[in-house]
C-alpha cells in the first residue's frame, strides 16, 4: 500500500465518477482489507471494539461516558475533514502559479488526510451504533468530498459555456473573413477557395451562413471566367466575338433566347469578362430552384420537409472540406459527379471546345462517358461547381429557403437589390443607368437581409 502513487486528480476523478460509492477517490478504492495493518494497531486503543463495547469502558459504564467518546469521535472527524480542505487549498496554491514540487508535496498531504478520513470510517463501522439502533448512520466519505464534487460539475458547466461561446465567435469569425475576402476580390485562386471552404466548418444553418458561401461562389466564378478568358486570348480570339459564336452556338433549345440576352450591342471589350461571366452563371444556375437541379423527378422536399433539410445540411457538412477530384475519383456518379458533368456540357460545348483545347471532343467524350477528367481547366471547373452545389445544399437546408431573384434587361438599376460588376469613377453609379444584362442572381433571406444581384449596367437608350 505504501508504494502506490495516488494524486489528487486521480481521486477527484473518482470522486467525480461514483458519487454513492463508499470507496476514496483515486487510483483504487480502499477497502477494509487496504488497512489491514492499521485496523490491528487500532484494535487495542480504539473507541470501539468488535463487540460493540466500549475497549475503555468496564460492563457498567455510564451512559455519558459514551457520549463524551462519540463526541470525541465526531471532533476527529471534522478536523479530518478541515485537514483535507486546508491540503486541498496547498494543492490548488501549486497549481498558480505552477510549481511541479510543490504540487507533489501538497498531492502527499491530501493523500495522507484522506487516508486519516479512511480510518475513522472503518473505525465507526467496527463501533456499536449500528444503523438499527442508533438511528441513520454516519455520513460516509462521499459527504467530505461532496463540496469538491459540486465545485467540479460547476466548473465543468463553466468550461461548457465558455466553448459555446468560443464556437460561436470563430463562427462569427469565418463568416467575416469569407464575406471580406470574396468582397474585396482577394481569391485569385481556386485552391484558396478549397481551403477556405475547410476551414468554413459551420455548426448551425443560419442565412449568414448562406451569405458567406454566396461570397465564395462569386470568387469561384470570377476564377474560372478569368480561366476561360486566359485560354480564348491564347487562342488568338476575339473575346467579344467568341463570346457572341459561344451564344449563338451554346444552349440551344429552351435556353437558347436566354443565352442570347447577355450578348448586347457595343458591348466594351474590357467588359466582356462580365458577359461571359453572365453566360457561365446562367448555366450553372439554371435550375437552382429546384431540389436535384432537375437531374432527377425527387419530390422529397415535399413529402418530408423537415427530414430533407437535414440531409441537405448533413451532406453540406460531409462535403465541404473535401476536394472535389478526390470526392469525384472515388464515387464519380454520384449526384454532385452528375451535376458537375451536365453542367460543364452545357458550359464548354463542342463548338467552345473545339475552338479553344485541343482534343476538346475528346475531354467531352470523356465527360459524357462518366468520367471526370484530370485536367487545370476542368479542376477548375469542378471548384466553380462545387461552390455552386453546396450553395444549393444550404439554401434547401434553411427553413425558410431563400427566395432567388434576377434583375432584367433594361429594368432600372435599385441599390438596395443590385450591385454594379464594373466600377464607376467615383464609385457612384451614374444616373440614368439600366440593367444591360444581369450577371448573377440574388437572394432574400429568411431574416429579411438582401444578397444582391449583381448586374452590368449601361446608359439608358436616349429617345430617337
Amino acid at each position: 500500500m505504501a508504494n502506490k502513487v495516488i494524486t489528487i486528480g486521480h481521486l477527484l476523478q473518482r470522486a467525480a465518477s461514483s458519487p454513492l460509492s463508499h470507496h476514496l477517490p483515486g487510483g483504487h478504492a480502499f477497502e477494509d482489507g487496504d488497512f489491514e495493518e492499521e485496523e490491528k494497531e487500532e484494535k487495542g486503543v480504539g473507541i470501539w471494539d468488535e463487540e460493540g463495547h466500549s475497549a475503555s469502558a468496564t460492563p457498567g459504564a455510564s451512559h455519558k461516558g459514551k457520549i463524551r467518546e462519540m463526541e470525541s469521535f465526531i471532533y476527529e472527524v471534522f478536523d479530518a475533514a478541515s485537514a483535507v480542505k486546508r491540503a486541498y487549498v496547498g494543492v490548488q496554491e501549486a497549481h498558480s502559479p505552477w510549481d511541479p514540487d510543490k504540487l507533489r508535496v501538497a498531492d502527499a498531504v491530501v493523500v495522507a488526510e484522506l487516508r486519516k478520513l479512511g480510518r475513522l470510517r472503518d473505525r465507526f463501522r467496527r463501533g456499536c451504533f449500528s444503523p438499527s439502533s442508533a438511528g441513520p448512520p454516519a455520513a460516509p466519505l462521499r459527504d467530505a468530498v461532496a463540496p469538491y464534487e459540486a465545485t467540479i460539475e460547476d466548473l465543468k458547466g463553466q468550461l461548457s459555456a465558455k466553448n459555446a461561446e468560443v464556437d460561436s465567435l470563430n463562427e462569427k469569425l469565418r463568416s467575416a473573413t469569407l464575406g471580406g475576402l470574396g468582397r474585396k476580390g482577394r481569391l485569385h485562386s481556386g485552391k484558396r477557395v478549397g481551403r477556405i471552404t475547410v476551414l468554413g466548418a459551420p455548426g448551425t444553418r443560419t442565412p449568414e451562413l448562406f451569405e458567406a458561401y454566396m461570397e465564395q461562389v462569386k470568387s469561384a466564378s470570377k476564377t474560372f471566367t478569368s480561366h476561360l478568358l486566359s485560354l480564348m486570348r491564347s487562342a488568338g480570339r476575339d473575346v467579344a466575338a467568341v463570346f457572341r459564336s459561344i451564344i449563338e452556338g451554346g444552349g440551344g433549345g429552351d435556353g437558347a433566347a436566354k443565352d442570347r440576352a447577355p450578348a448586347i450591342p457595343n458591348l466594351e471589350a474590357r467588359h466582356a469578362k462580365y458577359a461571359l461571366e453572365a453566360y457561365v452563371n446562367g448555366k450553372l444556375f439554371q435550375g437552382f430552384e429546384n431540389e436535384t437541379f432537375y437531374l432527377e423527378g425527387s419530390l422529397s422536399s415535399l413529402i418530408n420537409p423537415a427530414e430533407f433539410r437535414r440531409d441537405c445540411f448533413t451532406q453540406f457538412q460531409d462535403m465541404r472540406g473535401m476536394e472535389p477530384e478526390q470526392l469525384l475519383g472515388i464515387l464519380p456518379g454520384c449526384p454532385f459527379g452528375r451535376f458537375a458533368a451536365s453542367k460543364y456540357l452545357a458550359v464548354v460545348h463542342d463548338k467552345m471546345g473545339e475552338s479553344l483545347f485541343d482534343g476538346g471532343s475528346e475531354q467531352r467524350q470523356q465527360v459524357l462517358a462518366g468520367a471526370h477528367p484530370r485536367t487545370a481547366f476542368y479542376g477548375e471547373f469542378l471548384r466553380l461547381a462545387k461552390a455552386v452545389w453546396l450553395l444549393h445544399l444550404l439554401a434547401f437546408a434553411l427553413d425558410p429557403a431563400p427566395a432567388h431573384f434576377e434583375a432584367s434587361r433594361g429594368a432600372e438599376f435599385h441599390p438596395n437589390y443590385m450591385e454594379s460588376v464594373a466600377r464607376f469613377t467615383g464609385g457612384r453609379v451614374p444616373p440614368a443607368s439600366v440593367v444591360g444584362f444581369p450577371v448573377g442572381r440574388g437572394f432574400r433571406l429568411g431574416n429579411g437581409s438582401v444578397v444582391r444581384a449583381r448586374v452590368y449596367l449601361t446608359p439608358r437608350a436616349q429617345p430617337q
